[in-house]
């Protein structure tokens, strides 16, 4: 445990809870879930660093590293989920009605 003593730790529990509750907002003010995601994910990986400044163990450290792989992960894959969309959509011949 570090100098600050347990509040990294309870930091992190808020922080966490937080991104929930941001995650939801912005999900329904904006109705984008790739956004909600993002919002969702950075949350969670700023709770994880201050559990790593807590106690920095390798299983904080993995979770840390872990967040950040799936948040490349997720995007990369909406990012390019995205793209094979609209060009499926522009590929798509007009119908004669």
């Amino acid at each position: 445990m570090t100098g600050l003593g347990a509040l990294p730790g309870v930091l992190a529990l808020v922080v966490s809870a937080l991104a929930l509750v941001a995650g939801a907002v912005a999900l329904a003010a904006t109705r984008r879930p790739a956004l909600a995601l993002g919002v969702l994910l950075d949350l969670l990986l700023a709770a994880g660093l201050l559990r790593l400044a807590a106690e920095p163990t390798w299983s904080s450290l993995a979770t840390a590293a872990a967040i950040v792989a799936l948040r490349r992960l997720i995007g990369a894959g909406l990012r390019t989920g995205g793209r094979a969309f609209s060009a499926a959509v522009v590929a798509r011949p007009a119908r004669d009605r």
